[in-house]
């Protein structure tokens, strides 16, 4: 009896150590498969440009590098690692100019693609060369990689994560140097499923291998799970579907198609097409040049027998020879007429019909059906609170209320929301710029003006006039709006500029066309006859007015260097002392 006790104990020892060993092994295998994305917060150095030479400069204006080299990059501007380019030389600076990583072949940032932002390099780590192959090093100079990838690039669209190429195959690792995906395939690409709240982050991966009849696709989630075998002829994710877990894919076998959700067989493949309609969140599929539509379940609910299927709005119209059926997006037939629309908004208590009988003619119903907005309009969009944007039959827009009434004419050449707020901005006749607050009244009205949201106000110019308004649409002073700083912009009854300070005492005489605020680096412009000069936060002139822009309207100086932006947001300080 003994010895059975101490064999079941023994049993029950070995199924714990076997338990505690694959948790280990799940925790550390799924732990290996994350990383963090660097989140830049101070740019200690900058890339500096000076008779078309590069070097680089600390946020308080002094030379680190000397402007000598075809190319700089900065990977990570919080860290002293510069990688400059002398033609077809590369070397690795540190901020005492000391060339560091010699012991590497060649040292080079890592390219960020399909990616719009300043930094548009890895900000983590650096792929160095060693005996013709590729690895990763951090910025101290240590290997997170053994140097063992034919190719080592960033992956589009994800950043933090490297397609790596190893005996022919490719496969991705991360940041981190851990395999996300085993190098065994031909082409790997993103999934292109993207939210504004977390990016790239949930997207999954098609990855194809090439056989005698052609490449052949499959899917890996973005847990790295291997879910569909490389056997489509096509493959694609249905993006628009927002959901982080699933992924709903259309795969073509033999020409034919279907739907696949993660591994399961939604949709046979037995379609010559198969389209996804985001306002229904239906399918429209077609077989034997018939249409019909199905769930996203798989369940058809309108039969394949029509020439043709429209969707408009909530509504189905299935067309064949005996005319139109339409039908609700639950596959039930609607007491619509065929000639009639209806479009949700954002706002349960309002629709959009359209009338196809007068001329595709836009107007607003209620949630029970109750005409609110004649069919008389060209357009309509609904816009928030009772508001929609209206186009008249010259074609320009204006705003409107649930009860017809004009509250913006119809005289525009644009209408929309300033980013981040509820204010509106309209255009007539491309010069005249109006924004209005949220229950339309006229904030403001500026000619030739550009408006820019900043993180507490919004911000009005042109090359004469600026204003400030809170994101309620209330007009502030500059005071207000850059309370950090100690003098301020100032214009004259004779349209001269010059600085005060925040009691309204002149600090800076008036004698300048145009000027900036004191900016985040400490300087303003200063505009006189065409030219720009610079002044610091204590009203000493910098560079005198001689500098030409142009045309630059709101320039970023600091120190004597102008900063330029190109392509999606890089910028570097150009030296305006040549």
């Amino acid at each position: 009896m003994k010895r059975n006790f101490r064999i079941l104990v023994s049993i029950v020892a070995i199924i714990i150590i076997v338990a505690i060993s694959f948790l280990i092994y799940y925790f550390v295998k799924e732990n290996s498969k994350k990383y963090e994305i660097a989140q830049i917060k101070d740019y200690n150095y900058l890339v500096l440009k000076k008779n078309d030479k590069y070097g680089v400069i600390d946020k308080n204006q002094n030379i680190i590098i000397e402007p000598t080299y075809t190319q700089v990059q900065i990977p990570n501007p919080e860290k002293a690692v510069f990688v400059c380019y002398q033609d077809e030389d590369t070397k690795i600076l540190n901020e005492q100019n000391q060339e560091i990583m010699t012991e590497f072949e060649k040292v080079e940032p890592i390219r960020l693609k399909n990616i719009a932002s300043d930094l548009m390099n890895e900000k983590t780590v650096l792929k160095y060369l060693e005996n013709g192959k590729y690895g990763l090093v951090d910025f101290s100079g240590k290997k997170v990689t053994n140097a063992i990838y034919e190719e080592l690039n960033a992956l589009p669209y994800k950043e933090g994560e490297l397609l790596v190429k190893e005996e022919g195959k490719y496969g991705i690792i991360n940041i981190k140097g851990n395999e996300l995906i085993k190098a065994q395939y031909d082409g790997i690409s993103v999934d292109g499923y993207y939210t504004d709240d977390n990016g790239y982050k949930y997207a999954g991966y098609i990855v194809s291998n090439t056989t005698d009849e052609g490449y052949r696709y499959g899917y890996i989630d973005y847990k790295s799970e291997l879910l569909l075998e490389p056997e489509y002829n096509e493959l694609s994710r249905i993006a628009e579907i927002r959901d982080d877990e699933n992924a709903y894919l259309i795969g073509a076998k033999n020409g034919q198609y279907g739907v696949i959700k993660n591994k399961e067989t939604i949709l046979n493949n037995e379609y010559q097409s198969i389209r996804y309609d985001t306002s229904n969140n239906v399918l429209v599929i077609e077989k034997s040049k018939k249409y019909g539509i199905a769930k996203l379940d798989g369940q058809v609910i309108v039969p394949v027998e029509y020439n043709q299927i429209d969707i408009t709005g909530i509504y189905l119209y299935a067309q064949n020879d005996q005319g139109t059926t339409v039908y609700n997006n639950n596959g039930t037939q609607a007491n619509v007429d065929a000639d009639i629309a209806i479009l949700e908004t954002n706002n349960e208590e309002y629709r959009i019909r359209i009338n196809d009988k007068i001329g595709t003619k836009y107007g607003v119903i209620d949630d029970e059906g109750k005409q609110l907005i004649e069919e008389k309009y060209n357009y309509i969009e609904y816009l928030y609170d009772d508001l929609f944007i209206a186009s008249s039959t010259n074609g320009k827009l204006g705003v409107i209320n649930d009860k017809d009434e004009v509250k913006v004419a119809l005289e525009c050449d644009s209408v929309q929301k300033v980013e981040g707020t509820d204010l509106i901005k309209t255009v007539t006749s491309q010069t005249t710029t109006r924004m209005y607050k949220k229950d339309m009244t006229l904030a403001c009205k500026m000619q030739n003006a550009t408006i820019q949201a900043e993180d507490n106000f919004i911000k009005i110019y042109n090359d004469t006039e600026i204003k400030y308004f809170d994101k309620q649409g209330n007009e502030i002073t500059n005071v207000e709006a850059y309370p950090n700083n100690s003098i301020f912009a100032s214009k004259n009854e004779q349209g001269k500029w010059g600085f005060v300070d925040k009691t309204g005492s002149v600090i800076i005489d008036y004698q300048y066309d145009s000027v900036t605020e004191i900016n985040e680096y400490g300087f303003a412009g200063i505009k006189k006859d065409g030219k720009w000069g610079v002044i610091n936060k204590n009203g000493e002139i910098i560079l005198e007015p001689i500098y030409d822009l142009q045309n630059e309207i709101d320039p970023i100086f600091m120190g004597p260097y102008h900063k330029v932006t190109y392509n999606f947001g890089e910028f570097y300080f150009e030296d305006l002392r040549v």
